[in-house]
């Protein structure tokens, strides 16, 4: 594989990191710079490290995960994305900030990560170089979740309550984009 397919590849891989920040970026409301790099981070290092597991494990992890890829990556989305949606029609004065923890983010890199399981196998079936290309994955990824976060945070000068049904709605099409 050539420079420039692994930087395609990358951008491929990084697309879901890219749609799922922008949906994070329209709804956290607190430090956000510190926030923003921290998912960018997790999404970028999920990007790098499934590549490199299923390099190592092809057969073995690949054949378990296949299986439950789809519906894993089908419940997480959905149960975000309504999450999102209740907590926006909530008509209560009262109700907090859609705050999310890094076990959220966590698995939000784990469920945008799982295609990356696939391109271990490639990368290691057309024997390109590994860690370069982890590499270039991870930084791929990395900067898009960035600047999917910050186009999200900058479209929030719109009245919240229907950005966040919007970032619901993303979600919930990854959803059903996983089941494809």
């Amino acid at each position: 594989m050539t420079l420039f397919e692994m930087i395609f590849l990358s951008i491929a891989l990084g697309m879901d990191c890219l749609v799922v920040s922008f949906s994070q970026g329209l709804v956290i409301r607190f430090k956000r710079h510190k926030i923003s790099h921290i998912l960018a981070l997790i999404m970028g290092l999920f990007q790098g490290g499934m590549p490199l597991i299923s390099y190592f494990l092809t057969g073995f992890v690949f054949d378990y995960i296949a299986p439950f890829a789809k519906t894993l990556v089908f419940g997480i989305f959905m149960f975000l994305g309504v999450k999102f949606i209740f907590e926006a029609l909530k008509d209560d004065e009262n109700v907090k900030p859609v705050r999310l923890g890094y076990k959220v983010f966590v698995l939000l890199g784990i469920a945008t990560s799982i295609d990356a399981l696939g391109a271990g196998v490639s990368l290691k079936l057309t024997s390109t170089p590994l860690l370069i290309s982890c590499a270039i994955i991870a930084l791929g990824s990395y900067l898009m979740s960035l600047v999917g976060f910050w186009g999200g945070f900058f479209l929030k000068r719109f009245n919240t309550k229907y950005l966040e049904i919007g970032a619901g709605i993303i979600l919930i099409f990854l959803a059903f984009k996983a089941l494809i």
